[in-house]
């Protein structure tokens, strides 16, 4: 299964956890300090809530979340073909879970696009997830 992921950039992740939770009617698959994230079933979509204050109610990135790094591999080389560039991050621990994922590069309005899997949970964010989503 693939799924759209959103991540935005929130001033405060308490209220808007509560605020998506009812909105989606679904509770956060994950929270951490500073994040949270939700698996939406209707409509499919990875909600990602980034506390970055300051910059609440922006968008932080987009994704495709894909169900394995062999997906993650096909997507990247039918961009290539595409002539699209890329940069690839295979094994990165990011947002609370270790991930093989690639950027996509010059989109034409800045916005950051990655295509990913999660390998695994991480208890740790490796970089802080403001961090880690806005190299």
């Amino acid at each position: 299964m693939s799924r759209i992921q959103l991540a935005l950039n929130v001033d405060d992740i308490e209220a808007a956890t509560a605020f998506y939770a009812k909105l989606f009617g679904v509770a956060p698959a994950k929270t951490r300090p500073g994040y949270a994230n939700f698996a939406v079933a209707d409509p499919p979509l990875k909600l990602v809530l980034i506390e970055n204050p300051g910059h609440g109610g922006t968008l932080n990135h987009l994704g495709v979340e894909v169900e394995s790094t062999d997906v993650v591999d096909a997507e990247q080389s039918r961009l290539a073909a595409a002539g699209l560039a890329s940069v690839d991050e295979r094994g990165t621990t990011c947002c609370y879970a270790k991930q093989d994922k690639f950027w996509v590069e010059g989109t034409p309005g800045g916005e950051r696009w990655e295509i990913y899997t999660v390998l695994a949970d991480s208890p740790v964010a490796e970089t802080p997830a403001a961090a880690c989503c806005s190299a």
